[in-house]
């Protein structure tokens, strides 16, 4: 048995970070129901292009993989009725939607816990579901500059800059997903469900670590840095090769004198002026300007060659097509393939979450509805007479 194969969770979630919080646990055999109201022909991620063709996207396959689908139109009576039957079979029930949502459509433990006293409601909402901003809708972008990223991030004469990946919604679905595995260990250890409230600008916030610390304590604003450089430690940045960049990673003074010494000036260690982290910091611009020189006279590959002999941290800065092939990411089984009936074979990167000895299995992302007939039936024991009468009720409709 995989790790989650024991859990249920009934997922109302759509686009980005909701999903990306439950392909992990998919990954890990939880049985992962989408709930997709057909008033809206399903999550939004089916239509985002490129590579979209009908109710398909590759940018879907990604984050919905190991899940299953059943179109269930909540505001509908009967649907609501299949809803909390669902609920009694379940052991989750998780949600990214507006703050203010989770109590509008009644999907909060308050409201779930006369049919099943154990049931986890996860909330994965912008703001979170208190507090002035908790009706605001709200998407990475507008995370990473209100939580200060933007500001943070790119070279210090040019505009805000937001990270190439959309990592408030990532990150915000692992601690999702966190926050969905402590409620359920608390409900099966205690018997009593629980709300948990995960917020993507409290996510955002909390990641803010000790740059937030330092304001907090001593009043200091943390400044961009040129060439990705680390605010404190030094030399801990990219380089500019005579061919490329890489990035070099001086966290130790073992690893400072390495690289003097594969830069063949071990003099330079012990040079008064870089002889510690203060020192280096105080005279970073002399430092970085010997070590630019340095680092220009040889080409990427033979200077990480160099360096690694001599056990200093450093590595390539990859085009995405190179990271995909480094064969780290091939031995470490990143990439899985899966067969879809309108893309054929679709290869993506997985969870890195590795629990046991083996990944996988994979399949692909379900069409929509592809699962409700089975669900209806296997799961909940409906039999053909019941079914139709939902169905004729609206129950599955828009």
């Amino acid at each position: 048995m995989r790790p989650l194969d024991d859990v249920r969770i009934l997922a109302l979630e759509q686009f980005g970070a909701g999903p990306y919080a439950s392909v992990h646990l998919a990954d890990l055999g939880a049985d992962v129901i989408k709930i997709e109201d057909p008033r809206s022909l399903g999550d939004v991620g089916r239509y985002v292009p490129p590579f979209q063709e009908g109710e398909d996207s590759l940018f879907f396959e990604t984050f919905n993989r190991n899940k299953r689908s059943m179109s269930l139109n909540m505001t509908n009576t009967s649907g609501r009725q299949v809803f909390e039957d669902l609920v009694r079979h379940s052991d989750v029930v998780f949600s990214n939607l507006r703050g203010d949502v989770p109590e509008k459509i009644k999907i909060t433990y308050d409201d779930l816990k006369d049919i099943n006293p154990a049931i986890v409601c996860c909330s994965l909402s912008g703001f979170g579901m208190t507090g002035p901003l908790r009706n605001e809708p709200g998407y990475d972008y507008i995370f990473q500059g209100a939580a200060g990223w933007m500001e943070l991030t790119g070279d210090p004469d040019g505009p805000p800059t937001k990270s190439g990946l959309s990592l408030v919604d990532f990150s915000g679905g692992l601690v999702a997903a966190i926050a969905i595995l402590a409620g359920l260990h608390s409900a099966r250890r205690d018997g009593v469900g629980m709300d948990c409230d995960v917020s993507l600008f409290d996510t955002a916030l909390s990641m803010l670590t000790y740059p937030a610390t330092w304001y907090l304590n001593g009043g200091l604003l943390s400044q961009r840095t040129r060439h990705s450089a680390h605010p404190s430690i030094v030399p801990f940045q990219a380089f500019e090769s005579a061919d490329g960049w890489i990035v070099v990673a001086c966290a130790k003074e073992k690893f400072w004198q390495r690289l003097c010494e594969a830069l063949d000036d071990a003099q330079l260690a012990y040079d008064e002026r870089f002889n510690s982290f203060s020192a280096r910091s105080r005279n970073k611009d002399i430092l970085l300007s010997i070590l630019n020189e340095k680092f220009l006279a040889m080409g990427s590959s033979d200077l990480i060659t160099r360096l690694k002999e001599f056990g200093v941290p450093c590595g390539s800065v990859n085009t995405l097509a190179e990271a995909l092939e480094e064969p780290q990411t091939l031995a470490r089984d990143m990439i899985a393939t899966t067969q879809h009936p309108r893309f054929g074979e679709v290869r993506q990167v997985v969870s890195p979450v590795n629990v046991g000895p083996d990944k996988g299995p994979y399949r692909r992302a379900p069409l929509r509805n592809e699962d409700g007939q089975d669900i209806l039936v296997n799961l909940l024991g409906y039999d053909d007479t019941v079914i139709e009468e939902l169905r004729e009720a609206g129950a599955f409709d828009a």
